[in-house]
Parts: structure tokens; C-alpha cells; sequence
């Protein structure tokens, strides 16, 4: 029940800031926005999650199977929506990339958490890089490139280093369980990541060479510049102005205070930070809070309608493990 109880709390998150913000206010800025570019949002984000895909057939080996490929990651991103600090994420996209990609478990997580690492160094250098540009948040900038940094290093040692894999895998296994996360799900995490370690450490070393390295960086920077311009297209409904610089910050500071709240997709958190963080820059709270909750709108809920629809149609059995893995529900 712990999983439910932590996502009623996501729930009260984002009752508490209509209400701090009133919800008449937002109702009449989400009246006078221009919807045309939301439209236009959803369709960057779908370009993102599309370039996301086409980053994971790289991995794989399978970067034709467009359909296939786009339908895995849709999945994947779907299941991390609704886990605490998107843990499921890697470990149902490998799941569906067994179904539907017809590759081993072990590709399929070492695909994921190299997708992972190439993340974390992205946004550590668009942080770090933006922060230079940008002196009013720019410590946090920082702050928010060194944790990532630090991320990028603990997948390094875990999907490149098979001598330190499972000695540090062991020494955080307790702090997952601290996480709301069913226990039956955090040893079954624990048993696919060290069964299939050799083999996913094999094939991640197999695949890194500077010309595969740098096609993964190129399409990991795509799609969270991508990303970014979604969000600029938001703040073009509420006829606002801002500096890209200063989107690209917000966003991805909001994104890590997702992932360090544990919160299941970091509902609530993520739109209160990016809330806070638009009033630093001088936005009205109630266009503050209309922008983040449009923007989530055309993220985060439009991948999870997706990937419900991609588990019903492609792989039913596959819905009910991302529901076993996530929210505690239970199949009928």
C-alpha cells in the first residue's frame, strides 16, 4: 500500500498548488491560451520520445525497426511515469524490448542504463554550460550538474565495471527498500539486475566505441533540447517571452527534483519546483502554474495515455507487470 499512499501524496501536491494559485485564475489563463502551440508542444515531445526511440534501436542493433522501437521506449518511459524515481522504467522497456524487440534482458538493461548515463552527462553539461549565461539561478545550476555528474558515475560503475557492479549494487539494495516500492519488486529488480550482470556488462562494452559513443551523446542531446523547445512552446500559448538559456535550466532542475522527491514521476514535484522557478524569473504565479501544468499535460500524461494504449494493443501481459511494478494494482 505504500505505493498508493505515496501517490496520493503526488495527488495532494498538485491540489495544493491549483489552490495556493486559485483554481478560477488558472481556468481563465488556460481560457485565453493559445492552444495552437500546446498542439504544437505535444507534437515536439512525440519528436523527443521518437529520437529517445531511435536511440535505443542504435543500442539494440535494430535501428530500422522504427515502429517497434518507438513502441518499447513508449512503454518504458510509461512504466518510469509511475514509479518512484522512474526505477521501473529500465527494467520494463528491457521487458518489452524482449517481447517485441526479440532481445535478451541483459541488452535490454544494458541499453537502458546506457541510455541513463548518456542523459546524465547531457544535462550535467547543458546545467554547468547554461549556468555560465544565467547568474541568477546559477548556483543551483551547478548544484543540479553535480548530481547529475555523480549519477553518471554510479551507472558507469555499474554497466561498465563488473568488479565493482554487484559490491555497490549490495551496499544501495537497502536504501532501495526505503523507497515505496513493493519488496516482492525490489528483490525481483535485484535478481534480473544480478542473473543477467555478466552478460549486460558484455554487451555494454561490446557496443562502446567512439562512433557508436558519439551518435548515442548526439541523439541524448536532441532529445532533451527537444524537450526544452516543448516548454518554450508553452510559455508561446501564454503569449510570454523567455530566454531558451533559461527554459533549458528550469526544465532540467525541475526533472532532477522529480527523480530526488521518489516520487512516482515526479507528480507534484516536478510542477512545484518549475513553478518556483518561473516566479524567479519574474512569471506571474498564475501563468507559473498554468505553464507547468500545460507542460505536464503535454509530456507526461500524453506518453502515459500512449504507452496504456501501446501495453493494451502490443503486449497485454506487459501492462499488468508495469501495474505490478508501479502503482501496487492488481490485475483482474
Amino acid at each position: 500500500m505504500k505505493q498508493f499512499y505515496i501517490f496520493i501524496v503526488s495527488i495532494i501536491l498538485i491540489i495544493l498548488l491549483i489552490l495556493w494559485i486559485g483554481p478560477e485564475k488558472i481556468w481563465g489563463a488556460l481560457k485565453s491560451a493559445n492552444w495552437k502551440f500546446v498542439i504544437v508542444a505535444i507534437g515536439i515531445h512525440l519528436m523527443a520520445v521518437w529520437v529517445r526511440s531511435l536511440r535505443w534501436g542504435y543500442i539494440i542493433q535494430q535501428p530500422g525497426e522504427l515502429k517497434k522501437n518507438f513502441v518499447v521506449k513508449t512503454i518504458g518511459l510509461f512504466a518510469g511515469n509511475f514509479s518512484p524515481m522512474r526505477t521501473a522504467g529500465e527494467v520494463l522497456n528491457a521487458v518489452a524490448g524482449k517481447k517485441i524487440n526479440k532481445v535478451s534482458l541483459s541488452e535490454g538493461l544494458s541499453a537502458g542504463l546506457t541510455e541513463r548515463f548518456f542523459d546524465a552527462i547531457v544535462v550535467a553539461l547543458l546545467l554547468i554550460s547554461c549556468a555560465l549565461f544565467i547568474p541568477k539561478v546559477r548556483q543551483l545550476a551547478i548544484l543540479g550538474g553535480i548530481i547529475s555528474l555523480g549519477l553518471m558515475v554510479f551507472i558507469y560503475l555499474i554497466n561498465w565495471r563488473e568488479d565493482t557492479s554487484i559490491w555497490i549494487y549490495d551496499r544501495v539494495h537497502f536504501l532501495i527498500r526505503y523507497l515505496p516500492i513493493k519488496e516482492e519488486v525490489i528483490d525481483e529488480l535485484y535478481h534480473k539486475f544480478t542473473q543477467g550482470l555478466r552478460g549486460m556488462i558484455d554487451y555494454t562494452r561490446s557496443f562502446t566505441n567512439i562512433k557508436n559513443l558519439t551518435v548515442v551523446i548526439t541523439l541524448s542531446g536532441v532529445s532533451w533540447l527537444l524537450e526544452c523547445l516543448r516548454l518554450l512552446m508553452i510559455f508561446y500559448a501564454f503569449n510570454l517571452e523567455i530566454n531558451f538559456l533559461a527554459i533549458v535550466i528550469i526544465f532540467l532542475l525541475a526533472n532532477i527534483v522529480g527523480i530526488l522527491s521518489a516520487l512516482p514521476g515526479g507528480i507534484g514535484s516536478i510542477e512545484i519546483s518549475m513553478t518556483g522557478l518561473f516566479l524567479l524569473f519574474g512569471i506571474p504565479e498564475v501563468l507559473s502554474g498554468s505553464i507547468a501544468l500545460i507542460d505536464r499535460l503535454a509530456s507526461f500524461w500524453v506518453v502515459t495515455v500512449l504507452g496504456i494504449i501501446f501495453s493494451s494493443y502490443y503486449a497485454r501481459d506487459i501492462l499488468d507487470e508495469v501495474k505490478s511494478y508501479t502503482l501496487n494494482w492488481r490485475s483482474s
